[in-house]
């Protein structure tokens, strides 16, 4: 039994691998759609918007109408803020949620105040807009 459940733990791994590989690639790989060019400058990848738009629902409901509110929001996000600046900050977000000191770094200074302040004021504008 501990064999198979080591089987099934390497190919998740294997699997897991794959789909970070594909994921650093895809930004790469994909052009814009038209209908995303006309927003200006957009290299958000659909893998970011989706994960935002999960989050939103998760917090806002699971209805057609949160899906489109949520969309919309991150629509304005992206029109605010380059790509690399968005993920810059959300990682700071997240960082700041673990413990211990390696975090400390991530809590306070003023670039990295002004990257999140630059994310919530984006986050802001498309709860005004969309909500």
């Amino acid at each position: 039994m501990s064999v198979m459940v080591r089987s099934i733990g390497m190919r998740a791994l294997r699997a897991g691998i794959v789909a970070a590989a594909l994921l650093a690639v895809a930004p790469v790989v994909i052009s814009q759609p038209p209908a995303l060019a006309a927003l200006g400058d957009n290299d958000y990848p659909t893998a970011a918007r989706a994960d935002y738009v999960f989050a939103c629902m998760a917090s806002n409901g699971q209805t057609s109408e949160a899906l489109e509110r949520c969309a919309c929001s991150i629509d304005v996000i992206a029109s605010i803020m380059p790509y690399d600046r968005y993920v810059q900050a959300e990682t700071v977000l997240r960082m700041r949620l673990v413990g211990g000191e390696k975090s400390a770094l991530f809590r306070g200074g003023q670039e990295v105040t002004a990257m999140v302040d630059e994310l919530r004021r984006a986050q802001a504008e498309g709860e005004v807009r969309c909500f």
